[in-house]
Parts: C-alpha cells; sequence; structure tokens
C-alpha cells in the first residue's frame, strides 16, 4: 500500500511541474542582424553589394525597386500558452546602395519606429452566395435536354 502512495505523490508531482513549465513564457528568435563589429567596418562610398555579402552574409530581403538595397531583419516573439504569439522586439537593417552599387547609408529600424498598417480583405459577392450546394446540384436537372445530348435536333 504504501508503494502505491509514494507512486501517486511522485506522479502528482510530475504532472504539477509539467503543467507549471508549460505556462512559463517561452521566447524565439527568427531572422539574422548582423554583430556591430562587422557592421563598423562597412564604409559607405567604398563598399559594394558583393563585398557587404562577403561581410556579413546574404540579406534577408533586399529592395524590389532596383535593388535599391538590403534588409536584415531580427525579431523576438514571445509566447505565452494559449495566447497569441506577441513580438517583443524587432531590429531591421537597411543598407541602401546607389546607382552604381556602392553603400548609399546603413540605417537600423527598430520596432516603435514601426506603423501598423491595416489591410483591407475584399471579396466579391456572387449573385448565387445564398443558395445552398443541394439546390444548386439539383436545379440544373430540368434544364437538360436528352435531344441536344445525343445529336436528336439537327
Amino acid at each position: 500500500m504504501l508503494r502505491i502512495g509514494g507512486l501517486a505523490r511522485t506522479a502528482v508531482a510530475i504532472v504539477a511541474f509539467s503543467s507549471m513549465a508549460a505556462c512559463s513564457a517561452q521566447y524565439r528568435t527568427h531572422g539574422y542582424m548582423p554583430p556591430e563589429e562587422d557592421l563598423q567596418q562597412i564604409v559607405p562610398g567604398v563598399d559594394t553589394r558583393a563585398s557587404v555579402e562577403e561581410l556579413i552574409g546574404v540579406p534577408t530581403a533586399s529592395g524590389v525597386l532596383n535593388d535599391s538595397g538590403f534588409y536584415y531583419i531580427e525579431s523576438n516573439v514571445k509566447q505565452f500558452g494559449w495566447q497569441r504569439p506577441s513580438v517583443v522586439d524587432r531590429q531591421i537593417l537597411a543598407i541602401t546602395f546607389d546607382t552604381a552599387g556602392v553603400v548609399e547609408n546603413i540605417t537600423t529600424y527598430g520596432l516603435e519606429d514601426g506603423k501598423v498598417v491595416p489591410l483591407s480583405r475584399r471579396v466579391t459577392k456572387s449573385a448565387d452566395s445564398n443558395i445552398s450546394f443541394i439546390r444548386k446540384l439539383f436545379g440544373n436537372i430540368g434544364g437538360l435536354n436528352l435531344g441536344d445530348a445525343f445529336g436528336g435536333s439537327r
């Protein structure tokens, strides 16, 4: 009997510790931000796209208009239990180039510099959106002409 009591206490302790561990906040880091000492080696007006890639690595994203820049993005995300993950910190390094491909400017942005952009979802409603699937399925039965199907009308 003492064995069962000890086993039950152990099981309760394991469940209690597991549930407490599940409720602790978890932090994840996404992306890549080059170290500051590597960024100090980049000289605006001298370095090119190739030398920047060689020095600090391939960017997370690049400019879509005329390859205007490199962007290195790193985000820290916190998730607590069942709640939606939230971004705790975000750093964006923007390296812009001139038309010759030479470094023009190096700028760092943080989460506080961002602006929320509302996305609108446009959905086009069709005229038959209120008709059920069964009604659509059987709605065309009366419109069939078997003479047309077998080549009866000439």
